[in-house]
């Protein structure tokens, strides 16, 4: 690691957990833009002294930009995507935009936790339940990937950012979609065979799957 404080440093930083979904949006979202960015992989439960010095939550990810620090996720994505406006991933309609940015908020709030129940939970129980709903929740969502080639749209998106990133770990986390979610099945693979998606991944989520 560079002696230089992450402050002071000509590309931006970001303390990332190299197994979490929020993480790995926000390291897509630097390759798909071709954003310099020093990624460094921190431990979320033996987090680094000049991070919690940054962060007063003591949370990854965390991005740092000289003097600003973004520890929301949702900000740093529409920061990231306002600052390299090319390619655009949020709409300039604000009937879209909006919709969008709903979208985020329930991935984030409602399913990126259940995907953390399934990865570290010790409660069989839990995990049993977090499995059932997040594939419920997918399973209702057919309806919607059958229509468009991304979510809801026909351009790549920051909603489309936040569902690679789950369709990656499906298989590690042990969800089976059943034949009548080939509409998921099918949009899943066009996102992880994005040219730029298997640049995002650390190495633990490559060891996530041994199937591409």
């Amino acid at each position: 690691m560079s002696d230089i404080p992450v402050t002071q440093r000509a590309t931006m930083v970001l303390f990332s957990d190299p197994k979490s979904p929020n993480s790995h949006r926000i390291r897509l979202v630097a390759k798909e833009k071709e954003i310099p960015m020093e990624i460094i992989d921190v431990n979320p439960h033996q987090l680094p002294e000049d991070l919690l010095e940054l962060n007063p939550y003591g949370t990854v990810p965390t991005l740092v930009d000289r003097d600003l620090v973004l520890y929301d996720v949702q900000t740093a994505l529409e920061y990231l995507d306002e600052r390299f406006p090319h390619p655009p991933l949020m709409s300039v309609d604000p009937t879209v935009r909006a919709r969008a940015r709903q979208m985020l908020r329930q991935i984030e709030m409602e399913w990126y936790p259940l995907v953390e129940t399934i990865q570290s939970s010790e409660d069989e129980q839990a995990v049993t339940q977090a499995r059932r709903e997040l594939k419920e929740r997918l399973i209702q969502m057919i309806p919607v990937f059958d229509h468009k080639p991304y979510f809801m749209s026909d351009d790549f998106s920051l909603v489309d950012v936040s569902l690679s990133v789950l369709m990656w770990r499906l298989p590690y986390l042990g969800i089976e979609l059943p034949k009548s979610a080939k509409p998921i099945s099918d949009y899943a693979k066009r996102m992880l065979a994005r040219e730029e998606f298997p640049n995002s991944l650390s190495d633990d989520e490559i060891d996530m799957r041994d199937d591409i």
